[in-house]
């Protein structure tokens, strides 16, 4: 079972020929992307300057722009080696 922010909002498809999926020095798909738009009941824009700041959340693992805004994502994501 996969978490969310590590799945694409597109098909294999269309991540076959995105640049955000392939070309991308990271590939992370951009927040622009229109299928990055997350519509999970569990997706809350984080409001919270010390979620969004928080130095222990591994953003690297999201691979969508989206998650890393995500209070679901801060909360519940995996956490840097300490």
């Amino acid at each position: 079972m996969s978490f969310c922010w590590e799945e694409r909002g597109c098909d294999e498809e269309m991540a076959s020929y995105c640049p955000h999926a392939y070309a991308s020095e990271d590939g992370v798909c951009v927040a622009e992307c229109n299928y990055t738009f997350c519509t999970r009941e569990q997706h809350v824009l984080a409001t919270s300057i010390d979620l969004l700041l928080d130095p222990t959340v591994d953003r690297a693992v999201a691979i969508k722009e989206n998650c890393r805004f995500c209070e679901f994502f801060l909360k519940n994501g995996p956490r840097l080696p300490q």
